[in-house]
């Protein structure tokens, strides 16, 4: 359920957070220590595989059992929420299309699922490989529709330090339109929303996950 705080005769619902970690920046024991200073509950693995080579520690079944121990449950959402989908009509240009994907069944459903969640009290993060979010899938497509719902986003990095969405989207426009305030007499001129639809495309078409890597 979400915090509730009182002031005067007002009760004003705290909104929920949803964080998201890219665990190759961890070591197990700072990995473990992360969840615990921000309380959480759950880890929603958003891999489409599991398991690595390179660090053992997070392989699906070694990590529920360490988290167990910690009273931190595990789920994989490989289904809802991975990169690698086999269902082709969500690759219309060649790599998964992150907006056409997040209205699927099977992303609408985790979606649902974890929205009870955090109505139950539950506090969880989304988790994968990557270190920095903005390289990242578990960012642009599963934690953006949460954001756009109107929930604070955190990404998880090392030495406590935290990233909020607002500052990935900053990141997003400064890459893609570092010269919107500078539009020529030619040039069609957006409002930043429109800007910014056009740069998660654009971040979607260079990290989506693509059919011919795939077939190589």
């Amino acid at each position: 359920m979400r915090n509730i705080q009182s002031y005067g005769n007002k009760v004003i619902k705290l909104v929920d957070t949803v964080y998201t970690i890219g665990y190759s920046c961890f070591s197990p024991d700072r990995f473990i220590r992360t969840l615990r200073e921000h309380q959480i509950s759950l880890v929603v693995d958003v891999r489409s595989q599991p398991y690595s080579q390179r660090f053992p520690d997070y392989n699906k079944e070694h990590l529920a059992k360490t988290l167990k121990g910690f009273g931190i449950y595990y789920r994989n959402y490989a289904k809802e929420f991975g990169a690698r989908q086999e269902d082709r009509a969500y690759y219309p240009r060649g790599y998964l299309d992150f907006e056409l994907f997040s209205q699927s069944p099977p992303f609408q459903e985790g979606y649902t699922r974890l929205v009870e969640s955090m109505k139950q009290g539950y506090r969880f993060t989304l988790m994968c490989a990557e270190k920095d979010p903005f390289n990242c899938h578990r960012t642009f497509l599963v934690a953006r529709p949460f954001y756009e719902a109107g929930y604070r986003v955190l990404h998880l990095m090392p030495e406590s330090k935290t990233v909020p969405h607002a500052e990935i989207e900053q990141r997003l426009l400064d890459k893609y339109f570092p010269g919107r305030d500078q539009f020529g007499l030619f040039e069609e001129a957006l409002d930043e929303s429109n800007y910014l639809k056009k740069a998660y495309q654009m971040r979607n078409s260079e990290i989506g996950y693509s059919i011919e890597e795939e077939l190589k």
